[in-house]
């Protein structure tokens, strides 16, 4: 009787951990395409709890829906249950399982998010872990071309992307063009408040803090049109404030850039201005004045002029 028990549990542990691992790799299936190295690291994160805590998760419902349904007392049984303490064996089972669980999560999150260098609001050093994140996503990268470098401002409430700072390329932007497969560096700036940078599609979010210049680096690996959000709650037209972000071929995003740099530069659309600009004389609440609308060599509404 005690092997047929034996077996029948190590039967339901396994059905178990098969129907964990299939949740999974469904985990996969809920975000946006991987457009990134780093997304491929945080959907492995991502997959790896899903299947851990489904497996908990039925492991416990299964437990109290069996106790319920077949070990309940008689309908006219108000005795008490047998007097059980003292098992020291089993409080160091409960005890050790769960800590080793929360310790192999916290390291295995540490990893991940150490390999992404992605930067708090207390310092936090680069080491060197660039390749390796784009080594562990198995893309095909150039690793001799250099990392393009973009300024990011955030402003209440609009984006502005300058590429080629100081070179014979100077080009500025609302939308956010970057070449696939090259490692980029965003350099963050905020001219006001605490902004965030998040595009969901690179699973990627940086704080913007103001007062401080902060580099940051990923590696789009998937062509496409992705957006671009705050993800920090900046005000009145916090919902304006994103973008598109243009993840192109190197030849397409240099004859872009050389395209955009014959452009004279204009003051870009911007939704906070444009609808501030509307209520200014309207008897309404207090709110900030949005910055100036940024003048930029290519935005959104300036794309049929190239």
């Amino acid at each position: 009787m005690k092997l047929r028990t034996i077996l029948t549990l190590v039967g339901v542990a396994i059905a178990i951990a098969l129907i964990s691992l299939w949740m999974g790799q469904a985990a996969y299936t809920w975000f946006p395409p991987q457009a990134s190295a780093e997304s491929i690291l945080v959907d492995n994160l991502f997959s790896f709890l899903v299947t851990l805590g489904t497996f908990i998760f039925l492991g416990v419902v299964g437990t109290l829906t069996y106790s319920i349904l077949f070990q309940r007392a008689g309908k006219y049984d108000y005795s008490d249950g047998p007097h059980i303490e003292g098992n020291v064996k089993l409080e160091i089972i409960w005890t050790a399982i769960p800590f080793a669980l929360v310790i192999w999560i916290a390291a295995y999150s540490y990893q991940i998010y150490d390999q992404m260098s992605i930067l708090g609001p207390m310092e936090h050093a680069h080491h060197g872990h660039i390749i390796e994140a784009a080594q562990a996503a198995q893309i095909d990268r150039d690793e001799t071309a250099p990392t393009e470098k973009i300024d990011v401002f955030a402003r209440q409430w609009s984006w502005e992307f300058v590429y080629g700072k100081g070179t014979s390329i100077d080009v500025s932007s609302t939308e956010l063009h970057l070449p696939n497969n090259r490692r980029i560096k965003l350099v963050l700036h905020s001219a006001d408040v605490l902004h965030g940078l998040y595009i969901p599609a690179f699973r990627v979010k940086q704080d913007v803090i103001p007062g401080r210049v902060i580099d940051f680096e990923f590696t789009p690996i998937r062509e496409g049109k992705y957006r671009l959000r705050d993800s920090q709650y900046s005000g009145t037209y916090f919902a304006a404030m994103q973008t598109d972000v243009v993840v192109e071929s190197p030849e397409a995003y240099q004859k872009w850039l050389v395209d955009a740099s014959n452009v004279k530069p204009v003051a870009a659309y911007n939704r906070a201005s444009n609808e501030y600009a509307k209520r200014a004389n309207a008897n309404n609440w207090a709110t900030v004045i949005p910055a100036a609308p940024p003048v930029v060599n290519y935005s959104n509404v300036l794309n049929k002029k190239l």
